[in-house]
């Protein structure tokens, strides 16, 4: 007998789905309250684009004198260098900039297939604002560059509470 076919996904497009809110206090952030998650802010209808974002690990070679194939472990986990990229806007400093002030600490939440409590998931990474850049491209809309340095292992595939 074969084995089972995995799941089917349900397929989504990410522009009119996907959420990002940016809070500043999470008690733990590995289990955020819907009351913490509702004093944030929704960047969502602000971002141009998003970059990085996605956690890695590193393998560690464990050589044996008794075999000549190298086995490897897990090892050190980290990040991308991500960045957000906000329209700017030409009234000054109302947009992005005045809710992610360089060196501001807080948590960008994810929740990829959009707002939906308790089916859906939510990737909470714990962030520093680094910079924010402007971006002056010729032919395009005004944009800022958030970048951000993730302070701990993000909490990852958490259920969205109601």
């Amino acid at each position: 007998m074969p084995p089972p076919v995995v799941p089917a996904s349900v397929r989504y497009f990410r522009p009119g789905t996907t959420k990002v809110y940016w809070v500043v206090t999470i008690t733990t952030y590995t289990a955020p309250t819907r009351t913490q998650i509702n004093a944030g802010v929704d960047l969502s209808p602000e971002i141009a684009e998003i970059g990085g974002f996605s956690v890695t690990s590193d393998s560690v070679d464990t050589p044996d004198l008794a075999n000549r194939f190298v086995s490897k472990v897990s090892g050190r986990i980290t990040a991308e260098d991500s960045t957000i990229n906000f329209y700017a806007s030409n009234t000054g400093f109302t947009d992005a900039r005045s809710v992610l002030p360089r060196d501001t600490t807080g948590f960008l939440i994810f929740m990829d297939g959009g707002d939906v409590t308790t089916t859906g998931r939510m990737d909470v990474w714990p962030v520093t604002v680094a910079s924010h850049g402007k971006l002056r491209g010729m032919e395009d809309p005004a944009m800022t560059q958030a970048s951000f340095t993730p302070t701990r292992v993000p909490a990852e595939d958490i259920v969205i509470p109601a």
